[in-house]
């Protein structure tokens, strides 16, 4: 932030326009629907498949949602926010609902294809939602915004599994319909509530032929390799290019990767540990409840709190708390307040620095935005789903050590997070510049 004014969580309520509150509205209905990652593998053993063909199938529905975020970036560019999540959600809809029709013997490549292409259409919408949120919001509250999405995420994902606890004691189908059900009902929320913009393309386009006809030159920016893609004559294939040329932004995915891999491990290895340190199920239920419950009712508050420090110092500082948290879950053996404890960090350094990460891509240029997003969504992606096989893999063999493990790769994100978000101070003014000319903006240091 460079406005010396404090963010206040309020301020930024009101602030929000009401367009992002439809838009935060409709994650919120969707992810309440969100059956199908979390309860694909066991609704396929109940009705009969082997363990290895649900396993398969989680498989494809991850790998149709890391090819999803990409293709999303890709329809928010050409067509715009709006025409995306619409067909995004539209898309998903019957592709969830009819999982129960294929889970049967004899139906298991059409059930691999059908859930492959529903986490493809599913996840789709999430660069759209992202890129309209960064539109619409005033800059001066981006952040606050994306913390306010990650909340309606996480509210969400909080209730999500006690809906569904009651809707299988009635029939385990109706998951996967009400799935279905939330997502249709998405998309005619945007059909009805959300703006109709121009897409980037389209605007690219129409800047190109003004400056065709005017005979203008564009000028040269001085941002970093990203600008390049920005260009009147970019195309995928150069926005991509561009990307892999920005060496600081490559930094960031690493982040993204690394971070994604030990966050994951809270829901991986822990649930593992806890049950060879021989806690009670119910103590892993405590455990998730105690962060659901911090982190809904105190992101927004931290986001505010924190928003006056550069970007990069609240990255840097969010990832060495996290590292320690998960550090100390290597110690629950001895007690579980230390699991507490180790959660309560890890939450802790999440809400520290997951806005500014989350919130990092949006600041590109309109022309690139939505592929930048969709790309750190897909990397993000790829690590949920490796997160298992790093997890499970080390834990057998590391036991208790493999969260000091975790705590120095998620320190390491940090340091890639620093490099990758810092940007460079403005120059100060020279000793011997004369007195500003009226208009001419005076630099009072860096910027966030």
């Amino acid at each position: 932030m460079t406005d010396d004014a404090p963010v206040r969580v309020f301020d930024a309520l009101k602030a929000t326009p009401t367009p992002v509150r439809y838009l935060l509205g409709g994650v919120l209905v969707n992810q309440l629907g969100a059956f199908v990652q979390t309860f694909l593998v066991l609704y396929l053993t109940f009705r009969g498949a082997s363990v290895s063909a649900a396993g398969l199938a989680l498989v494809a529905y991850s790998i149709g949602s890391i090819f999803g975020t990409m293709l999303g970036a890709e329809i928010t560019h050409r067509f715009g926010p709006r025409t995306t999540i619409m067909t995004a959600m539209a898309a998903s809809a019957p592709l969830v609902g009819s999982i129960s029709w294929l889970s049967g013997p004899g139906t298991l490549w059409p059930l691999l294809v059908v859930v492959g292409l529903a986490g493809l259409f599913t996840q789709a919408y999430r660069p759209a939602a992202a890129v309209l949120l960064s539109d619409l919001m005033p800059e001066r509250y981006q952040v606050m915004a994306f913390s306010m999405m990650r909340i309606a995420l996480n509210i969400g994902a909080a209730l999500a599994p006690l809906i569904a606890a009651v809707v299988i004691l009635v029939d385990w189908d109706l998951l996967f319909w009400i799935d279905g059900g939330t997502a249709l009902v998405y998309a005619l929320l945007a059909f009805a509530l959300l703006p109709k913009q121009v897409p980037q393309a389209q605007a690219q386009a129409q800047a190109e032929s003004e400056a065709d006809r005017e005979g203008a030159v564009p000028a040269a920016s001085e941002t970093d390799t990203a600008t390049e893609a920005a260009a009147p004559a970019a195309d995928s294939r150069s926005a991509y290019a561009a990307m892999l040329r920005d060496r600081k932004y490559l930094l960031y995915l690493g982040a993204i990767l690394l971070g994604s891999l030990t966050y994951a491990q809270g829901h991986i290895a822990l649930p593992l540990q806890l049950a060879a340190d021989h806690y009670p199920t119910s103590f892993y239920s405590t455990v998730l409840t105690v962060s659901s419950v911090v982190l809904i009712t105190c992101e927004l508050k931290i986001t505010a709190y924190l928003s006056r420090l550069p970007k990069h110092v609240r990255v840097i500082t969010g990832h060495l708390v996290e590292a320690v948290g998960l550090a100390v879950y290597g110690l629950s053996s001895r007690s579980g307040a230390f699991t507490i404890a180790g959660a309560v960090l890890v939450v802790f350094g999440i809400m520290i620095a997951a806005p500014s990460m989350f919130a990092h891509p949006a600041t590109f240029p309109a022309a690139v935005k939505a592929r930048y997003i969709g790309t750190m969504q897909a990397v993000g992606g790829a690590a949920s789903a490796l997160a298992p096989l790093f997890g499970v893999f080390l834990w057998t063999r590391l036991g208790g050590g493999f969260w000091l493990l975790c705590g120095i790769v998620t320190a390491a994100a940090g340091l890639l997070a620093l490099a990758g978000v810092r940007q460079p101070p403005e120059p100060a003014p020279a000793k011997d510049a004369g007195p500003r000319t009226e208009g001419e903006p005076e630099v009072v240091g860096g910027t966030s």
